[in-house]
């Protein structure tokens, strides 16, 4: 069962809260977004992997209809990456290994640096 947690930028508070799905299980995982238009500004996915590295970090945008924020987190919950991804783009990886992928409103973006440390409530 999925929850939903509070992203908290430890490092530059957020101007708006961001609740995001919790999303630890492969199906969750690989449906991520897709089919989606519109994502509320406080609404988001924290895609969660087994393990850090860069390929199961991956994404794609098939099917989604939206441009997304994506932020790439380590297992210490750092900020290694970050990047707007556009819809129906084949794939964007990480630069570093990453465990978390948070997809939020493509607004969004500027709140996050890599580096930041970021908490789930």
């Amino acid at each position: 069962m999925n929850r939903t947690v509070e992203i908290v930028n430890w490092s530059a508070p957020l101007p708006r809260p961001i609740r995001a799905l919790y999303c630890n299980s492969f199906l969750c995982r690989l449906r991520g977004l897709m089919f989606r238009s519109r994502l509320a500004p406080d609404e988001g996915l924290l895609l969660v992997q087994p393990r850090e590295n860069r390929l199961d970090a991956s994404i794609h945008m098939f099917f989604v209809f939206t441009n997304l924020a994506v932020i790439w987190l380590n297992t210490d919950g750092e900020v290694v990456d970050t990047v707007l991804a556009r819809a129906w783009r084949p794939a964007y990886f990480p630069g570093t290994a990453a465990r978390y992928i948070l997809e939020i409103p493509p607004d969004r973006l500027g709140e996050f640096n890599v580096g930041d440390k970021i908490k789930f409530e």
